[in-house]
């Protein structure tokens, strides 16, 4: 089993920035992909942006070229650089991991709420 805590959330004016950080514990041999999930009231959890273990991306459509994943500084830490907010990006933001068989890691936390309002 894998740990997660996240961190870095909070309120920002439209157009803002906000970086978002998860460190990884436990059996992170195993870690495959880090992701970072959010789900905005009465919507489901979405995939925002995902990293394998090569360095390879994944953002969802709504977030490319505004959103950067990376685990440049620790494999076991995936940071979420968030420019150019938009209000339809409040949402909890959680992160999780898969082994490379696509099975899940860790366990959904409480997340971290990133409210973008004027």
């Amino acid at each position: 089993q894998v740990q997660l805590v996240e961190s870095g959330g909070g309120l920002v004016q439209p157009g803002g920035s906000l970086r978002l950080s998860c460190r990884a514990s436990g059996r992170t041999r195993n870690i495959y992909t880090m992701g970072w999930y959010r789900q905005a009231p009465g919507k489901q959890r979405e995939l925002v942006a995902q990293i394998n273990s090569g360095g390879s991306t994944y953002y969802t459509e709504s977030v490319k070229g505004r959103f950067t994943i990376s685990n440049y500084n620790d494999k076991n830490t995936v940071d979420l650089q968030m420019n150019s907010l938009k209000t339809e990006d409040t949402a909890v933001y959680y992160c999780n991991a898969k082994d490379n068989v696509g099975l899940w890691l860790g366990s959904w936390g409480q997340g971290t709420q990133v409210t973008v309002s004027s």
